[in-house]
């Protein structure tokens, strides 16, 4: 079934917390549907680094294609601005073979800017940025953020006191344009948007969750992590930046101080229930998502699909 041309791009978005099987959702509707998948996953996007981020398999990969999953080596850099840049042009590739786009993956700043899109905001300014850090250092904590509060309240409503880093570069915008990050943001969102969206995340309950987040832990130690980190550190070192996410800096922790092995997993469960907490608070807010039945077999999901590429 091929989305029906309405002047906008229909986009599936497959997109919730960690250990809720979009992964596997998207490959079960992949059997009903024609899609690519397009992975919205800020650690896939990382060579070596297939254990503890969960990336699909080579047999998954082989049966429906992925995208944006090993982009780059683990010392690299990458931003959500990269990571809208190329995949607005993948979906337009993709829907020009005749398939459906499908957004995959549980990093909501990623769907959210490719999605909505990103406001046009200055490039940064690193001698500014410096000049604001020591002012921050010079004036006393606090003295940055209110200033915010002076010159745009609003963007100081929506940011953290102690978010020095965005605090800074709201205060960085306002200097180069002289125009407030949120009147940027606002004269944004009336702009026309690309896609049309549907949106869908699997629901389990806290305690399912959980579960299945506790289980996939002990699979990846099973399936190597620990030798996956080893590898990584002997090329790079254990000051790699991308050591330092969930369940690689558990292992980090575990090969330097000599915890126990059952520390370790203790850990990385307890830090990974901690982050699905976060994403679910994340995605409870973004609008228009709709959670699915949990056993992902519901007949009303593969209606609600038709229905929007019917559209």
């Amino acid at each position: 079934m091929i989305p029906v041309t309405t002047g906008q791009i229909s986009v599936l978005t497959i997109c919730g917390p960690t250990g809720s099987g979009k992964t596997s959702f998207a490959l079960s509707l992949a059997e009903k549907f024609p899609l690519e998948i397009i992975s919205a996953d800020s650690r896939q996007i990382y060579r070596r680094m297939d254990i503890g981020t969960a990336k699909a398999t080579h047999q998954e990969q082989a049966v429906v294609p992925h995208h944006l999953i090993d982009l780059i080596e683990p010392d690299q850099n990458f931003s959500v601005a990269e990571f809208v840049d190329r995949a607005r042009p993948l979906i337009l590739e993709i829907v020009g073979r005749g398939k459906i786009p499908c957004i995959v993956g549980g990093t909501g700043l990623y769907i959210r800017a490719l999605l909505g899109g990103l406001a046009q905001l200055p490039a940064s300014n690193p001698a500014l940025r410096k000049e604001l850090h020591q002012r921050e250092l010079t004036e006393g904590s606090g003295s940055l953020f209110r200033e915010l509060q002076q010159v745009d309240p609003v963007s100081a409503a929506s940011i953290h006191p102690n978010n020095i880093v965005r605090i800074v570069r709201a205060l960085e915008v306002f200097a180069a344009r002289g125009q407030k990050m949120s009147e940027l943001k606002a004269e944004h969102r009336f702009a026309e948007q690309p896609y049309r969206v549907l949106k869908l995340a699997p629901d389990f309950s806290r305690d399912e969750l959980y579960s299945r987040i506790n289980y996939r832990s002990k699979e990846m130690l099973t399936a190597g992590l620990v030798k996956e980190v080893k590898g990584l550190v002997a090329d790079f070192s254990f000051d790699l930046k991308a050591l330092q996410t969930l369940g690689y800096r558990e292992v980090v922790r575990y090969l330097k101080t000599a915890i126990s092995a059952e520390q370790m997993l203790d850990d990385i469960q307890k830090y990974t229930r901690q982050y699905a907490k976060r994403q679910i608070t994340w995605f409870k807010k973004e609008p228009g998502i709709i959670w699915v039945d949990s056993s992902m077999k519901s007949g009303k999901v593969i209606q609600s699909i038709e229905n929007f590429l019917l559209y």
